[in-house]
């Protein structure tokens, strides 16, 4: 089985800064694919961004320049470090991985989620 656990969110102003972290753990051979997702309420769940492997990284328009993400492959954890908050951004963060093994679904797996809060 695969385990997320996703922490970090918070309550923050705008204009303020959070860092989420996901840590993996279960009996996969590999991640190849790491993500945040969001989903606002009321609205479809969007990509935020998403690492593979070696490092290459995409973006949703609304966050780039802004969030970075990055991973730690020795650690199986994956974070995203977000910078000059809007409220806008205020949303439920999911963490999700592609991985290769015992546990891993077709589909990605994903953690409970954080809720992230940004007050005007």
């Amino acid at each position: 089985q695969v385990h997320l656990v996703e922490s970090g969110g918070g309550l923050v102003q705008a204009g303020g800064s959070l860092r989420l972290s996901c840590a993996a753990s279960g009996s996969f051979r590999s991640i190849n694919l790491m993500g945040w997702y969001r989903q606002a309420p009321g609205k479809q769940r969007e990509s935020v961004a998403t690492i593979t492997t070696d490092s290459s990284t995409t973006y949703g328009g609304p966050v780039k320049g802004r969030f970075t993400i990055s991973r730690d492959n020795a650690e199986n954890t994956v974070y995203l470090q977000m910078n000059s908050l809007k409220p806008e951004d205020t949303a439920v963060y999911y963490c999700s991985i592609r991985c290769s093994g015992y546990g891993c679904y077709s589909g990605g797996n994903w953690g409970q989620g954080t809720q992230v809060t940004v007050s005007s």
